[in-house]
């Protein structure tokens, strides 16, 4: 019986017993990049996707009656790189919040393993549930090792974030985790303003190896606030470690969310001399009576990025830088497989 069924060519290779067949078959590739937004931060999506000179990729996305997350994308992802940005926060224009859109970013996640992409690179430049990172209690969960497992049982490739609350959760996976960090953009911001007397002012203990080199990096002295937490999202602030009088204070933390602790941290910072306070973070979550409490506090500015969306309501005096400039050079390199560690000459990593 004839064998009648076309056949590739065969590529002979030349060995010391002569001419085999090649182990592989060479084939011209070009890789293919998409960008696809969940809907916690889409106009973040919307910014990396211009700068990179892509579109969007088309995806459904909805809520079911009973709360479920339903996903579907809408064109071919076989054979692409797809990067899905996420942060895992809430969204009040958008209806969810933020175990809505962690789910989310699980099912496009498995949506796109199971319709044959390359790579899945989960974007979440806030990486919720990061200060659940070890028990300070029995019986605690380590949430944030949890949100790690169910990245990796999704099935992303690797997972691209902003300034972890701390920078060991990158030790709860087992697939790379790129680690970006917003802080020189924050000190560019805070030496164009050129302020006089500056000291920077650390929250916490915890905070002061980045607060060290924030204020290396503008040239400031290092003051550190002496802070106790009785419990959840509750702080009290004791004394100020430095000298502050006669300066202007610049609070530095990882994230503002309910700003009950900055707003203390302010009021304590004035009262020790400081002339006028400044403050500056990573994610503005600005949770639950953030924007009460900052409207009591007596803060010049208050300077975040956009790695999470605004809340509606914001004073006058917060400040939004986009973050989107440095996740679009990272997205580039990962996609061309060229280092991502030079965006920041192997620096964020000090932080």
């Amino acid at each position: 019986m004839t064998d009648l069924a076309p056949r590739l060519p065969i590529e002979m290779v030349t060995t010391q017993s002569g001419l085999q067949p090649a182990t592989s078959i060479p084939i011209d590739y070009d890789k293919r990049m998409m960008v696809v937004s969940g809907r916690a931060h889409p106009e973040l999506a919307s910014k990396i996707a211009d700068r990179l000179g892509v579109d969007l990729g088309p995806v459904t996305l909805k809520t079911f009656s009973n709360g479920e997350v339903y996903c579907r994308f809408d064109e071919s992802i076989r054979g692409a790189d797809v990067f899905i940005v996420q942060p895992t926060c809430g969204n009040a224009a958008t209806g969810v919040t933020a175990n809505d859109a962690l789910m989310e970013l699980m099912v496009m996640i498995d949506a796109a393993v199971g319709a044959s992409a390359h790579r899945v690179i989960a974007v979440t430049p806030w990486y919720g549930y990061s200060r659940q990172d070890k028990k300070s209690a029995p019986r605690e969960p380590i949430s944030a090792r949890l949100v790690a497992r169910m990245l990796e049982s999704a099935g992303a490739d690797r997972v691209l974030t902003m300034d972890l609350h701390a920078g060991q959760v990158q030790g709860f996976f087992q697939i790379p985790v790129d680690h970006m960090t917003a802080m020189f953009m924050l000190t560019q911001y805070f030496q164009d303003l050129g302020l006089d007397d500056l000291v920077v002012v650390s929250p916490d203990a915890g905070r002061v190896k980045l607060n060290k080199k924030f204020a290396s990096k503008i040239g400031a002295e290092l003051a550190i606030l002496d802070k106790e937490r009785p419990e959840h999202q509750v702080a009290e602030v004791g004394y100020v470690i430095g000298d502050v009088a006669g300066k202007t204070a610049l609070l530095v933390d990882d994230m503002i969310d309910t700003a009950g602790t900055l707003a203390v941290a302010g009021q304590a910072v004035l009262e020790a001399g400081a002339t006028s306070v400044y403050a500056a973070a990573t994610h503005g979550l600005f949770s639950g009576a953030a924007w009460e409490n900052l409207a009591s506090a007596n803060f010049e500015q208050i300077v975040v990025t956009d790695t999470v969306p605004l809340r509606p309501g914001a004073p006058e005096n917060v400040r939004v830088l986009t973050c989107a400039d440095v996740l679009t050079d990272s997205i580039r390199r990962i996609f061309t497989d060229d280092s991502v560690s030079e965006v920041f000459g192997g620096e964020n990593q000090l932080f």
